[in-house]
């Protein structure tokens, strides 16, 4: 099992969702339940625009607000999943935010 996380623009990240749940390795049989998390956070990804640049007073600095998402699936499907968010997430720039995955030692339900 693998956690792949990545962050991205605003403007990308509902695109990238639909993209993920649209994906082969979504909808496969052998996919398991996934597990998608997506959160707001404050990042240090270049601006879009001028209306992306908010100081953040607590940080002391300059943010942008872009999202973090965290999606659990099985080892043969990660390939796929960064390739979709790594090409529905572009925005142009040459820095549109990151992607990387992690190996998960042990994942248990909760019943």
């Amino acid at each position: 099992m693998k956690e792949v996380k990545a962050f991205v623009h605003a403007n990308r990240i509902g695109e990238v969702i639909a993209a993920l749940k649209g994906s082969i390795a979504w909808s496969a049989a052998d996919a398991g339940q996934h597990n998608l998390a997506v959160y707001v956070v404050q990042g240090s990804l270049l601006p879009l625009n001028q209306t992306e640049r908010h100081y953040s007073v607590a940080l002391g600095d300059e943010v942008v607000n872009e999202y973090k998402l965290e999606l659990l699936c099985e080892d043969q499907h990660v390939d796929e999943l960064i390739g979709i968010i790594r090409t529905v997430g572009r925005t142009g720039q040459r820095n549109a935010g990151w992607v990387y995955a992690t190996e998960i030692g042990n994942l248990l339900p909760i019943a």
